[in-house]
């Protein structure tokens, strides 16, 4: 049993986990970062890498984005998204307006078996003190912090760790974060959660050679939509999502509706005719970001998917995670610098998070609500197919955060989806 006083520790070393993390150690402040697997480990997900995520990598280091960007093998550029309206048109959606610029790709799809294991590898063990194989199982907070209590069993030994007095405890640990639920009274919200299926395909064609992901709103997934995301090696990752609000109610089998929409649509089934299924359809749950939650209290923080992050149209989560992950050791440095860990103070973590991308995800969630109608959402594609502004603006949302401030204005997007 050891029984320790680092003052900083984070539960999960995925993406959220890992960015708090790195610029943690940039700063030089020591830390204990946390988690149950023993890495190599798989988590199921659409795999897609967006803007955001190499946005945080150049806040960190330009070499960590080049070290990914040369694992051709591994990480395979992604120039763009595809869009596709429950009527079979489609719009090209570049993730830059101007690429002349650009070193690297704007976007990345890797398995998250490989890149969840490239991002834990860099973490800088002269400040993290990492603990592989260590589940959180008790927490305790009292007037001075938190403690907590982790067992682990890694490479043959067990052991029984106590963290005590711990001032700020980030929760980076997922869906089912044990800190969210116990510190941030979290609780599944099937108006703002997803339930997602994930499936490894050889053999699709027709992929963009941009390697574009496409997101396609078919008639029969509807109001979910389905997903085609290359990846290297000329695989694909296949999936589909729908709001768990509604596979309750209308009792629908993801998985069956994929399989027979994959043999059955007349868009799609061409692309499969010889393709091959590697290994099971996966499913897991997403908690999306479509409802402002808070994100802090008394001496904890809470990160991506723990704190319901992910972008309720497009259902990628790994950009919010590391972007919630910069923010959040950023506020811990002023923390630390001014020797406050109230929840009083930690709310202007909440409101760095919320200023940035609180426009973003409600206009993602807007875009969600347009999939319950069919004919409105083929109109906003067709609209956005014939008006060249319209697309550079929805372009425009996949850049630098900065350029995010020109977009926060309601009226802005109906003159462009209602005027010619």
């Amino acid at each position: 049993m050891t029984n320790t006083q680092n003052s900083i520790v984070i539960i999960g070393a995925g993406p959220a986990g890992c960015a708090t993390s790195l610029f943690l150690s940039k700063a030089k402040i020591h830390h204990t970062i946390i988690d149950k697997a023993i890495f190599p480990r798989d988590k199921v997900c659409g795999d897609a890498l967006s803007g955001k995520v190499v946005y945080v990598f150049k806040q960190l280091d330009e070499k960590i984005l080049h070290h990914f960007a040369e694992k051709n093998e591994q990480f395979l550029p992604s120039w763009g998204v595809k869009f596709v309206a429950p009527n079979g048109k489609a719009i090209d959606i570049p993730f830059k307006s101007d690429m002349s610029q650009e070193a690297h790709a704007p976007g990345f799809i890797s398995k998250r078996m490989d890149f969840d294991y490239e991002l834990f590898k860099q973490l800088d063990r002269n400040y993290a003190n990492v603990l592989e194989g260590t589940l959180l199982t008790e927490i305790k907070p009292h007037a001075t912090g938190i403690d907590i209590i982790c067992e682990q069993d890694y490479l043959g030994k067990k052991e029984t760790h106590h963290f005590n007095n711990i001032q700020m405890l980030v929760g980076a640990e997922g869906d089912r974060s044990m800190v969210g639920k116990q510190l941030g009274k979290t609780k599944k919200e099937n108006l703002h959660y997803c339930a997602g299926i994930r499936a490894y395909y050889e053999g699709v064609t027709d992929l963009h050679p941009q390697n574009y992901i496409e997101l396609h709103f078919l008639e029969e997934l509807l109001p979910g939509y389905f997903w085609i995301f290359p990846l290297p090696g000329g695989k694909a990752n296949i999936g589909a999502g729908m709001l768990s609000d509604t596979v309750s109610k209308k009792k629908v089998n993801l998985k069956a509706d994929m399989l027979r929409a994959i043999a059955n649509n007349p868009k799609i089934k061409h692309r499969f005719a010889n393709a091959k299924l590697e290994g099971k359809i996966e499913g897991w749950g997403l908690p999306l970001g479509s409802k402002k939650r808070s994100l802090s209290g008394d001496n904890y923080l809470l990160t991506g998917d723990a704190g319901s992050l992910i972008d309720p149209f497009t259902g990628e989560g790994i950009g919010n995670a590391m972007y919630s992950g910069m923010l959040a050791a950023a506020h811990i440095q002023k923390c630390i610098s001014e020797s406050k860990f109230g929840s009083d103070f930690n709310l202007a973590y909440d409101d760095a998070f919320y200023s940035r991308q609180w426009d973003e995800l409600k206009l993602s969630h807007t875009m969600q609500k347009l999939c319950k109608y069919p004919w409105l959402f083929n109109y906003v594609v067709n609209k956005a197919h014939k008006n060249k502004t319209l697309r550079d603006t929805i372009s425009c949302m996949f850049e630098d955060l900065d350029m995010r401030a020109k977009l926060r204005s309601p009226s802005f997007y109906l003159k462009l989806l209602w005027n010619d």
